[in-house]
C-alpha cells in the first residue's frame, strides 16, 4: 500500500527500491568510468580554468566562458577547499562546519515559530524558495565518493537529525533564454556560488541557536525528492522541479538538522497532469535523452532504482554537455512553465496550465521557444 505522505507528494516506490550511491552519479562517473570519462569530458572540466580553447561562435567566445566560470568562483572555492581530504564539497561531499554547535539552545514555544523564523532567515540571506520537510532516509546516499581514489565511504551526517530545510535559488531568466551556450551557464553558476553562501550562513545561523546543522549542495542526498516533499512544486517530464513562483528556474540546497520544525505539505497542483499531455523538452533535447512515455521504473547506472517516475537517459545528456564544454538546459528553456509568473498575464496562463483547460494553455505556447541570442543579452 502506497505510503499517504508519499501519494501527497507524487512518489511511487516498489519492492525494487534501492539508495543511490553517489558514485553513480553520471558527473561523479566521469571521474572513474571509462564508458563516461572521455577526451571531451576531460576538456569538459578543464574549459571552466579556462583550459580548453573556446569555440568560436555565438554564445562560445572567451567572453562567454570567461563569465560562466567567474559565476561558479566562490563555489570553486569552497567546493576545493578540503579537496586534499577526498572532500569535494557540496558535489562529492556535505559542507564542513565552520562555526560550532552553541552549548544553550534557544527554545522555541512551538515547531510553527521555530519553521516561520527559519523562512524569514533564509529570506534575509538570499533564498527564494524556503520549504521544511522531515528526513527521509530513502534520499540520502547510500555512499558518498572520497575524491582522491573514488572509494565509496560513509556520508558522516551526525546522529539525530530529524529535519531537511530545502533552499530554492532562482537562476537568470534572461541568461536561461541563451541556452545551450557558455553563456547560458553563468546562470547555473551564478546560483551555486549564490546557494554555497546561502546555505552555509544559515546553518551556521542555526548552529549558533544551539542546533545540528549541515550544508549540503549536490551532495549527500537527492534533493529533487526532498523539495517535492518539503511542498516547493512537483516533478516534471523534464526532470526538474516545477515551481509555481519560477517554473523549472531553480537550483536546490538543503541543510539537515535536529532544530525542532514543523514540515509543510506537498503539493501537487497538476504539473505532471500537463506534462502528461506535453512533450516539449522531449522534443527539444538534441539526443534523445528524455521519456516520451508514462512514468516507469528502471533506468541505466545513473539512474534511482525502483522509483517510478520519468528517467532521462543521463549518459546521452552528459555526452551533450561534454561536447558543448558547457551545461545545456534546452529543456528547461523550453518548458511552457519557464515564464514570469510576477506578471498577471502568465498567471492567468498558469491557472489554465493547472486546470482542466491545460490542452488550451498548451496550445497558447505551441509557437514560444524562448531562446534569445547570447549575442544580444550582450548588447541588451
Amino acid at each position: 500500500m502506497q505510503d499517504p505522505t508519499d501519494s501527497a507528494a507524487g512518489i511511487e516506490t516498489t519492492d525494487e527500491f534501492r539508495q543511490f550511491a553517489q558514485k553513480n552519479d553520471v558527473f561523479t562517473r566521469a571521474f572513474w568510468d571509462p564508458t563516461v570519462r572521455t577526451d571531451k569530458t576531460d576538456a569538459f572540466f578543464g574549459s571552466y580554468r579556462m583550459e580548453a580553447i573556446p569555440r568560436r561562435g555565438d554564445g562560445f567566445t572567451q567572453k562567454d566562458f570567461a563569465l560562466r566560470n567567474a559565476s561558479w568562483l566562490i563555489s570553486d572555492i569552497m567546493t576545493d577547499r578540503h579537496a586534499n581530504k577526498g572532500r569535494r564539497e557540496g558535489f562529492q561531499a556535505p559542507i564542513s562546519n565552520d562555526t560550532p554547535v552553541a552549548d544553550e539552545k534557544v527554545e522555541y514555544l512551538n515547531p510553527s515559530d521555530a519553521s516561520a523564523e527559519i523562512k524569514k532567515i533564509s529570506q534575509f540571506f538570499g533564498s527564494d524558495l524556503c520549504g521544511i520537510t522531515h528526513l527521509d532516509k530513502r534520499w540520502l546516499y547510500s555512499k558518498r565518493v572520497d575524491v582522491r581514489d573514488m572509494s565509496e565511504v560513509e556520508i558522516g551526517l551526525p546522529d539525530g537529525l530529524t529535519s531537511v530545510i530545502v533552499l530554492g535559488h532562482q537562476m537568470d531568466k534572461e541568461l536561461v533564454q541563451t541556452y545551450p551556450s557558455a553563456l547560458g551557464g553563468a546562470a547555473t553558476g551564478r546560483e551555486y556560488s549564490h546557494e554555497a553562501a546561502i546555505v552555509m550562513q544559515v546553518a551556521a545561523y542555526i548552529r549558533n541557536l544551539g542546533y545540528q546543522a549541515v550544508a549540503s549542495m549536490n551532495d549527500t542526498g537527492l534533493v529533487i525528492p526532498m523539495a517535492i516533499q518539503a511542498g516547493l512544486g512537483e516533478y516534471a517530464r523534464n526532470q526538474l522541479v516545477i515551481t509555481p513562483e519560477f517554473g523549472p528556474r531553480l537550483r536546490f540546497s538543503k541543510i539537515f538538522t535536529d532544530m525542532p520544525l514543523e514540515a509543510d505539505k506537498p503539493k501537487r497542483p497538476g504539473v505532471a497532469k500537463f506534462c502528461d499531455i506535453c512533450t516539449k523538452c522531449v522534443d527539444a533535447c538534441p539526443v534523445k535523452a528524455l521519456p516520451s512515455g508514462r512514468p516507469k521504473t528502471g533506468g541505466g547506472l545513473s539512474s534511482i532504482k525502483g522509483v517510478r517516475k520519468w528517467t532521462s537517459d543521463a549518459e546521452k545528456c552528459f555526452s551533450f554537455w561534454a561536447t558543448l564544454s558547457t551545461d545545456c538546459a534546452i529543456c528547461m528553456r523550453v518548458c511552457p512553465f519557464n515564464r514570469d509568473f510576477s506578471t498577471w498575464s502568465q498567471r492567468i496562463w498558469l491557472k489554465l496550465a493547472l486546470s482542466p483547460a491545460r490542452r488550451i494553455a498548451l496550445w497558447m505556447d505551441r509557437y514560444r521557444d524562448g531562446r534569445i541570442k547570447p549575442s544580444k543579452w550582450w548588447t541588451k
